[in-house]
């Protein structure tokens, strides 16, 4: 197995390995990112949330656009009661483990952000119906709170998706109900089982745990057979990118970079402003299950 080189600093040319779409929480579809990426990126990533929804359009769009595209879903998990957002890359997507996995996570969604919706809906004026309005893709839409941001500034309760989450659909909101999600350990394995490379994203970043995951934390989860972690992301601050790289040096981990885009409208974050070097990209690709897309 190929290891990458450890950079010391974020990549100024390459792939921007997480992004979503219409198919999860993002605001724009998956041509839209292949066509924003391409000409700036030599590649790009799709990570809706929970789901492969997204996957075949993003493979049209790369056709289209003649851009190199990597397929991945961000999942969420539960490491000792902290929130881990894993992004699993290049499995296969007819895994058993993994079809009812993501099942399973899309159905628990639903039915929390129909609850969350009910306990909003007493103090602020949205129905479910004004979140299902927000969904662009139906049924193999992953639903969540995005959605019930959306219907709070359609309503004129907030001016845009970013205050409502510093709000009422907040983790720290009266409103919250935190997500039903498996152990980051099991999550790690099953993406393993397919064939897939899981790497830990946003892992320092403190907006979005009280408490992080620690150093004992994330070898727990390498022995599970964590491939890496997603250390150039606008959330993790100078101090926990030092921690990261030293765990990824003392591992030999993957270290990736992401934008976590989201569209217009969807988070600030821009397409590109974080990234992953093509030695890094090139291993997952090696490591993955499935033929990465490289339109000639």
């Amino acid at each position: 197995m190929t290891l990458a080189r450890i950079p010391d600093a974020p990549p100024s040319a390459g792939w921007d390995l997480h992004c979503h779409t219409v198919f999860s929480d993002g605001r724009q579809t998956p041509d839209d990112m292949v066509r924003e990426a391409y000409g700036g990126l030599h590649g790009v990533a799709i990570a809706d949330h929970d789901t492969t929804a997204g996957w075949a359009d993003a493979v049209k769009a790369a056709e289209r656009y003649r851009l190199p595209l990597i397929r991945g879903t961000e999942v969420t998990a539960d490491a000792s009661g902290i929130s881990v957002h894993m992004l699993a890359y290049q499995y296969d997507p007819c895994d058993a483990r993994i079809v009812d996995l993501f099942a399973s996570l899309r159905a628990a969604r639903l039915a929390r952000t129909k609850r969350m919706v009910e306990l909003i809906s007493k103090d602020y004026p949205i129905t479910w119906d004004d979140v299902l309005a927000q969904i662009r893709e139906g049924d193999e839409t992953t639903v969540g709170r995005p959605h019930i941001a959306d219907a709070l500034v359609a309503a004129g309760a907030y001016p845009d998706r970013s205050a409502a989450f510093a709000g009422a659909v907040g983790s720290r909101s009266p409103y919250y109900i935190p997500t039903p999600s498996p152990d980051a350990a099991d999550v790690v394995r099953a993406v393993r089982q397919a064939g897939g490379v899981s790497v830990i994203a946003h892992a320092g970043d403190p907006s979005r745990n009280r408490r992080l995951l620690s150093d004992a934390d994330i070898e727990t989860l390498i022995d599970a057979g964590l491939d890496g972690l997603e250390v150039w992301h606008r959330g993790n601050p100078p101090q926990q990118r030092e921690r990261l790289l030293a765990l990824a040096r003392r591992h030999n981990l993957l270290v990736t970079g992401g934008s976590d885009w989201h569209g217009k409208g969807g988070k600030p974050n821009k397409l590109g402003e974080n990234l992953t070097d093509d030695d890094t990209v090139a291993c997952i690709i090696e490591r993955g299950a499935i033929p990465p897309i490289l339109p000639r």
